[in-house]
């Protein structure tokens, strides 16, 4: 399960004297701020009918696994009346806000002073408009609703309604819940502040708080098995067990805690697979355990270490390795109490990927002790692709999981494992909670043709991050080695309009500029910055202007960044040299057999310029807010002078039969480094500046 990080404990205001009320309002924000950089902030004009006006400060939202904003406001009003309390602002927002188009949000009330000390209340409905002034890069959102907001006291105001958020399972953090599989519910007003952890057997009622999934299409309902209560620093979020009798299918999801909140929709299936990881995002550095003797298991780290009572290291070639998921299935048997063990070997097709290798474990099934908890046995080939961020996924019946990574050691002697452009020093400082600081800007541009229509779509983005180990796969690449024959499969699910990913921190570099060679027409354009990322795209050949993009193309030559420096990152200066495309000696294909896998050959290029081979698919099913969408997609690198690679048929497999599928190839010089002040002191540890040029098609994959 995810680890939550222990917080402060809220302390209650207890106001005397003045009974509960309930206020009817509706809040009013217009034209607020919304900044993205190091921390993302809302700050704007609010008005709360029959209460009066004043300002609203959101000064750090944060991103979740769905790429929605959340955090703690605060509505400051006249004297010492202040209302405090949760807003999110989906993700969708942004975007929204960049067309000129709607936007929705909502906001709980969890407290304040003066008037509104111990106030509780909820708007569940913000919607309103978005709008980017182009010249400046601002962003400003307006938006209204109506809501409640009930004052402390002692009289009989009513009760607060819990408000649910999001409910995903516990390991990639993404929607959709396997029966028999630990989830996450988040929201607020969800439980009592503080933390209950609960003990066998798991209960589906403490406290009044419990979790009840209800057919979309009516029936009874059935309470969840209750793991934790968490409401701690802000963050209230629950955790359970969902029975193995819950039927696959759509459900509304509610949570009762004095009152019953909302329903929220969800999917139940019949299992999905999520390797849990070390930070709770997802993506990051898997949960894995090393097995050294029947009385020690290490926890994967890059290097060896002990610190008390746990001891950790790299994994092993040949060595065996206990992987730690959630949502293999549901079982026979109470889910609330600790399972004696179940191995679904013996009815699923299950393998293990690691580094290019497909590997058949030696038991995948429910964890003896544990309640929804998974384990995962296998031992690592003595071939086994070795460094810091292995690429490493599950599949279960041709199902893939989030994909993850772990650290493998170059052998068993050695301490440590072995990351290109790190030293052994900066990887002992990721394992004791250190952080790494890069730059990393690409340029793009892919040629394809589609129904007789040739287009190029042209891209220069990048970003300044800061990351931890746990997501140092992350991190963009600082070093010009490259693995050749190397292939990754990645899988994502996007439920409605709301999608999943791992996030690292980024940093604010002020305005970016970009120049080109003659033709480019980039002289001195500016980089679009958006969710602390920068970015100039455009698409080429479509006969038609795309408002707000910036007429630009990408022709081989010099191209160079100019940062002005911002509240993060100082000024700096980057260049790389874009070549020409490599020559494919035969046109990608129309249709793609998959078992038979697929060769590229080409010629050009400089022998050691990196190629990518990419491509992917992708499959739906329902519709709306229910509709579920599975994307796998691959990557491959070689080297230019190879002049040859063959995607194998164990890759293409793994992506859906469809008839709209992607695949590309491109290739580009190493990056070239370079370095930018901070303006917290130092210097970033590395930055690149580098580019792929290439060609594509959207082949059938049968």
């Amino acid at each position: 399960m995810k680890r939550i990080s222990s917080g402060i404990t809220l302390a209650l205001l207890i106001c005397a004297a003045a009974p509960a009320a309930t206020v009817n309002t509706t809040l009013t924000v217009t034209n607020a701020t919304l900044t993205i950089g190091l921390g993302t902030s809302l700050n704007g004009p609010a008005t709360l009918t029959t209460i009066g006006s004043g300002t609203l400060s959101a000064p750090s939202l944060t991103a979740d696994s769905s790429g929605d904003y959340s955090g703690n406001y605060t509505i400051t009003l006249a004297g010492a009346d202040r209302i405090t309390g949760v807003l999110k602002v989906p993700g969708s927002a942004i975007s929204a806000a960049l067309a000129g188009g709607a936007i929705t949000g909502s906001a709980t009330v969890t407290g304040g002073a003066g008037t509104y000390a111990g106030a509780t209340g909820n708007f569940a409905n913000l919607s309103g408009t978005g709008s980017l002034n182009l010249s400046t890069g601002a962003i400003t959102l307006s938006f209204s609703g109506a809501g409640t907001i009930t004052t402390g006291g002692t009289g009989g105001g009513g009760t607060p309604t819990p408000n649910i958020t999001d409910v995903l399972d516990a390991g990639s953090y993404t929607k959709n819940i396997a029966r028999g599989s630990i989830f996450v519910v988040k929201g607020s007003l969800l439980s009592a502040a503080g933390y209950t952890a609960m003990s066998f057997p798991l209960p589906p009622v403490s406290s009044g708080v419990k979790i009840t999934f209800t057919p979309a299409a009516g029936g009874s309902g059935t309470d969840a098995y209750l793991v934790y209560l968490y409401n701690l620093g802000g963050v209230n979020q629950l955790a359970a067990v969902l029975p193995s009798t819950v039927t696959t299918g759509n459900y509304n999801v509610t949570v009762t805690n004095g009152a019953v909140s909302a329903p929220f929709a969800v999917q139940v299936v019949e299992r999905k697979v999520g390797l849990i990881t070390a930070d709770g995002s997802g993506s990051g550095l898997a949960v894995l355990q090393n097995y050294i003797s029947a009385s020690q298991l290490d926890i994967d780290r890059f290097t060896t270490f002990a610190s008390s009572p746990y001891t950790y290291s790299p994994a092993k070639p040949g060595q065996i390795v206990i992987a730690w998921v959630t949502g293999l299935g549901g079982v026979a048997g109470g889910d609330n109490v600790a399972s004696p063990g179940f191995d679904f070997n013996t009815s699923l097709t299950i393998r293990v990927l690691v580094g290019g290798a497909t590997i058949t474990p030696l038991y995948a099934g429910r964890a003896p002790g544990l309640a929804g908890a998974d384990q995962i046995n296998f031992q690592l080939p003595a071939n086994i692709a070795t460094g810091c961020t292995v690429p490493f996924q599950v599949s279960v019946n041709g199902q893939l999981s989030n994909t993850s990574f772990i650290a493998i050691a170059p052998d068993a002697s050695a301490s440590a494992c072995v990351q290109p452009g790190y030293t052994t020093d900066q990887l002992k400082k990721f394992d004791s909670g250190g952080t790494y600081t890069v730059g990393g800007f690409q340029i793009t541009q892919f040629g394809i043709t589609a129904s007789g229509v040739s287009i190029k779509s042209n891209s220069v983005s990048g970003a300044f991050v800061r990351i931890s180990g746990f997501q140092l796969s992350s991190a963009p690449a600082t070093s010009t080695s490259t693995q050749v024959g190397s292939c990754t499969v990645s899988q994502s699910t996007t439920t409605g309009s709301s999608t999943s990913s791992g996030t690292v921190t980024t940093l604010d570099a002020g305005n970016i500029t970009v120049s080109g060679p003659a033709g480019s027409s980039l002289n001195n354009t500016p980089l679009t910055k958006l969710e602390g990322t920068y970015s100039l795209t455009n698409t080429e050949g479509l006969g038609v202007v795309i408002p707000g993009q910036v007429a630009f193309t990408l022709p081989a030559g010099t191209y160079t960044l100019n940062g002005a420096g911002g509240v993060d990152v100082g000024n700096f200066t980057a260049s790389v040299t874009v070549g020409s495309p490599l020559t494919l000696t035969t046109p990608l294909p129309d249709s793609v057999t998959r078992s038979a896998g697929v060769t590229v050959n080409w010629t050009g290029g400089n022998a050691s310029d990196v190629v990518q081979i990419t491509g992917g698919g992708s499959t739906s099913t329902g519709t709306g807010a229910a509709r579920v969408t599975t994307t796998t997609s691959f990557i491959c690198l070689t080297t230019a002078g190879v002049r040859t690679f063959t995607v194998p048929p164990a890759v293409l497999t793994q992506l859906p039969a469809t008839d709209n599928g992607s695949l590309f190839v491109s290739s580009g010089a190493q990056p070239l480094n370079f370095t930018a002040s901070l303006k917290a002191g130092g210097s970033i540890d590395a930055g690149s500046f580098g580019s792929f040029v290439g060609v594509g098609a959207a082949p059938a994959y049968r």
